[in-house]
């Protein structure tokens, strides 16, 4: 089973590891009690991760404190939530010697991750993620938070776990479109950092579509090696890491402007449509590169267009409210060649035009 170790510079603890496997899920809470001896366990998880067994698989009969969020989903990652899971901790009487363990997909991730962050000012999270997005992207890199009422992930700390168990049979209880939806994020890494990765996706489509364990394995490495060389390379988003927000600036606006009635991944492949088009303008763009990219996003059935009734005036004032907009206008990851960033002046996010942005939007009607 492969085990990636991740350094982060700057923190205490100065790394942890990533361990990949099928199967590992009923053999991860004896690692998580031998790992945090002495501590109490506290699992955060949601409806829809209960209900595929997972929570069982972990526990194995064990009994242990658990928060279920429910609805499940981005509906529930507020801020009213991420109080309620402190608030639960508190009256079982839990202190500074407790782990946080979450169970399940990206939002939950992100919400248990942040209440481990503020809870007594800080104790260790577990990640054991269950989603192809999850896997990919959110349990790696210690980025935790919650959306406000304005716009996504508002509030949040960086807070890095203590551990990552990764078993890709869970993505094997996911439906059909949440399923497809997470590869996006892996399409993404392929796109920013390596195009032979990419190009392992573009000629293993149909065994990832299959869920072929061996495949998803695969994946799962390369997710894991690309994200975490990033992260301790630029492990508070200084510069280098803001590359991991390729196709996001817009995806988040497109996210949110749908009411979250789009997937996290679907939006996103909107968001990387876009940021091509933006690319083309911008004569960034090699001839074929957004036709491999829009290919494989059909296959992957995630929407490439914008949803007709998303305004691009709704549009436009989410990306003022960016968390990483300055002077009202966020800067924008782009490529110049497949597998490698555009770099201006040192920096990995630039200044695009806001006219660039209309037109480019403009086209995925």
């Amino acid at each position: 089973m492969p085990e990636i170790g991740i350094t982060v510079p700057g923190t205490p603890e100065t790394g942890y590891s990533i361990v990949i496997g099928s199967g590992i899920l009923p053999s991860t809470w004896a690692k998580i009690e031998a790992a945090h001896a002495g501590f109490n366990r506290f699992i955060v998880t949601d409806e829809h991760v209960v209900a595929a067994g997972h929570l069982d698989a972990l526990l194995g009969g064990r009994l242990a404190p658990c928060y279920v969020i429910q609805p499940a989903g981005e509906i529930s990652k507020t801020i009213d939530t991420a109080v309620a899971i402190v608030e639960t901790m508190e009256k079982a009487c839990l202190g500074r010697d407790t782990v946080v363990v979450a169970l399940g997909g990206g939002t939950v991730g992100d919400i248990a991750g942040f209440a481990a962050a503020i809870f007594k000012r800080g104790v260790p999270v577990v990640q054991i993620p269950t989603t192809t997005l999850a896997q990919a992207d959110s349990a790696i890199g210690g980025k935790t938070g919650v959306d406000s009422s304005v716009s996504k992930n508002a509030f949040g700390a960086f807070w890095h776990p203590a551990a990552v168990y990764l078993d890709v049979a869970t993505v094997q209880t996911l439906d059909d479109r949440q399923y497809r939806s997470g590869l996006v994020e892996s399409v993404k890494h392929g796109l920013i950092a390596d195009a032979e990765y990419f190009e392992f996706i573009e000629t293993h489509l149909d065994s990832l579509l299959s869920r072929d364990l061996g495949t998803l394995e695969t994946l799962a490495e390369y997710n894991c090696r690309i994200k975490g060389a990033i992260v301790a390379e630029d492990p508070l988003e200084r510069n280098k890491r803001r590359i991991l927000n390729y196709g996001h600036t817009i995806g988040h606006a497109v996210e949110a402007a749908s009411g979250y009635e789009l997937f996290h991944g679907e939006a996103i492949a909107i968001g990387i449509v876009a940021v091509g088009r933006i690319e083309a303008e911008l004569g960034l763009a090699q001839p074929d590169r957004l036709d491999r990219v829009h290919a494989v996003l059909q296959r992957l059935c995630v929407p490439t267009t914008l949803p007709t009734n998303l305004t691009l005036a709704a549009l436009l004032d989410l990306l003022r409210h960016d968390k990483k907009s300055v002077d009202r206008w966020p800067r924008f990851v782009l490529l110049d060649r497949l597998g490698h960033i555009h770099c201006e002046s040192g920096e990995y996010a630039v200044q695009v035009g806001r006219e660039v942005v209309v037109e480019a939007l403009g086209r995925l009607r």
